[in-house]
């Protein structure tokens, strides 16, 4: 597919036209003489863009081809991506919907709003991804300096955490026990040479476990939520201390709990994707879809299968946006 080569490529430049010669070019076919028995005229791509079952298929596969995008730009968040690349991915997402309100502006307003809506979704995943990696690298320096964790650790040694606990504890009813056992384990851990993927692991195992009374269950994505504002409020909490005990160590702190609080809603992000047998990326678009404002009534996001892997699929098309020209009737194979 053509988008799907220019974005792997980073030839971004190249999506904007792509989606012209797709979405706002008339039936011109590039000079081929047009062939009604085996292209669709514009006018018949925006009738058929008013059915609510292509509605739906085009919802489907954009979460399907936009979670693949992502998956190649950023395989692992963790792993160091070029500051070059990094930067390429981020002005790509910050163009992403203007360049497609532009070129659908004269597209049925449902097909636009679903698509903007996608490309909304996979744009702020890519500056959200983007910027944990960033944070993943800043904090792999100061976890790699062992006269800097020592001190940390006396820094962190000076926090009330009773009255930290206290707080928490009126607020979201946390479970006393659980924060004891985790600052424990954080205490441990940053007095051992852990590596940054070993902080990460840990983090997913603390979601895990956490989450694992709710498995199986409806409300599976509500209380993942509720942890992850937990989470949120507790760290916070934590860092206000060390800001009022103006410790040596603050800096390095704050870098560890913007990355610790990103990464959480990432590995959240992804469980409840597993949980639901989604992407991660429709997990995201459900915002829109709970919007009364736009055309959630008719998106079905379809079965959700608990523990169900993406896998690669073969979708029976009469366009391919994908290589932007209108084309016969085909099977197109994504992922």
């Amino acid at each position: 597919m053509v988008v799907h080569d220019a974005v792997v490529n980073f030839r971004f430049q190249t999506v904007e036209s792509l989606w012209i010669e797709f979405w706002g070019s008339q039936d011109n076919n590039n000079g081929d003489e047009y062939d009604e028995s085996r292209y669709l005229s514009k006018t018949k791509l925006y009738l058929l863009c008013q059915c609510k079952p292509v509605q739906q298929f085009v919802q489907r596969v954009d979460c399907l081809f936009h979670q693949i995008l992502v998956n190649v730009l950023i395989p692992d968040v963790l792993i160091p991506i070029p500051s070059s690349e990094i930067q390429e991915i981020r002005n790509f997402a910050n163009g992403l919907v203007s360049y497609l309100k532009r070129v659908m502006a004269n597209c049925p307003n449902e097909i636009m709003h679903i698509k903007i809506s996608a490309a909304s979704t996979l744009a702020q995943t890519l500056r959200r991804y983007s910027s944990l990696n960033q944070l993943a690298q800043a904090a792999r320096t100061v976890l790699q300096n062992s006269p800097l964790k020592l001190q940390m650790l006396v820094d962190l040694n000076k926090v009330d955490f009773l009255s930290i606990q206290d707080q928490a504890s009126w607020v979201y009813q946390c479970d006393v026990s659980m924060v004891q056992q985790l600052e424990v384990a954080f205490k441990n851990i940053l007095h051992e040479q852990t590596s940054l993927e070993q902080w990460a692991a840990w983090l997913k195992n603390v979601v895990s476990q956490v989450l694992k009374q709710y498995e199986g269950k409806p409300d599976f994505a509500k209380a993942a939520r509720q942890f992850l504002l937990k989470w949120s409020f507790y760290s916070s909490l934590v860092i206000r201390e060390m800001a009022l005990r103006n410790v040596a160590s603050f800096g390095c702190f704050h870098a560890i709990r913007l990355l610790y609080d990103e990464y959480m809603f990432f590995v959240i992000e992804h469980k409840v994707a597993q949980a639901t047998g989604e992407t991660p990326i429709a997990v995201m678009g459900w915002k829109y879809n709970n919007n009364p404002n736009n055309v959630g009534d008719f998106i079905q996001l379809g079965p959700r299968n608990a523990g169900r892997k993406m896998a690669s699929r073969t979708l029976a098309v009469g366009t391919d946006e994908a290589s932007h020209h209108a084309v016969a009737t085909k099977r197109l194979k994504i992922g």
